[in-house]
């Protein structure tokens, strides 16, 4: 009885030190792998979203404004201009650093005033530059080739205002409240410094 514990202690003792053995090696095994990949594909580790640069990084509305429901648009202008709603068309590509700074006040703005103006916002990419002539229903008609661009359009289809390149919420707010002929922001409402992205990576 006596060595029949002993030899069950021993072999009891011997299966928790393999036990130990087997998992020390498979940590010490991922921990490898993961520094081989690390050195493997360093280089596509190292590509990831920058807001600094014109690369490609995926969805920057995502990415960096916080809200990857704006793309794609879930009305068009024609739909838009159909219903007479106010319309603000964005012409943006995914990989302008430019585009990436712009997307939270975009975000910003859908918060406002998502429910009374259709923001659209229109890749580049999409349009068929190559068409001739464009209807005022159709996105392209309004494209000037820079990017981002800023169009809001009343519910009668008349530009209000149309801008190129960057500028902040604040003066996007001004041109809203024209469109929809509201009154000036009171002075107690300031809206936050939006010079800062929701997600900036590796800047």
């Amino acid at each position: 009885m006596a060595t029949e514990q002993f030899i069950f202690k021993m072999m009891k003792n011997w299966l928790k030190r393999s036990f130990n053995l087997i998992f020390c090696i498979a940590i010490a095994s991922c921990l490898s792998l993961s520094i081989l990949l690390g050195n493997v594909f360093g280089e596509d580790q190292s590509a990831q979203a920058k807001l600094t640069d014109d690369s490609y990084d995926g969805n920057i509305f995502a990415l960096y404004g916080g809200n990857g429901s704006i793309v794609p648009p879930k009305i068009s202008l024609a739909q838009s201009l159909e219903k007479g709603r106010a319309s603000m068309l964005v012409f943006y590509v995914d990989d302008s650093a430019d585009c990436k700074r712009f997307s939270p006040i975009l975000n910003i703005a859908q918060g406002f005033y998502g429910k009374t103006v259709s923001l659209i916002a229109v890749s580049v990419d999409s349009l068929d530059l190559q068409k001739q002539k464009y209807a005022p229903t159709e996105e392209a008609y309004y494209y000037k080739g820079t990017v981002p661009q800023t169009v809001l359009i009343s519910g009668d289809g008349k530009v209000a205002f149309d801008r190129e390149g960057l500028f902040g919420f604040e003066e996007l707010d001004s041109a809203l409240r024209d469109l929809l002929d509201l009154p000036d922001a009171p002075p107690e409402l300031k809206f936050r410094k939006t010079d800062k992205v929701i997600n900036e990576l590796n800047p």
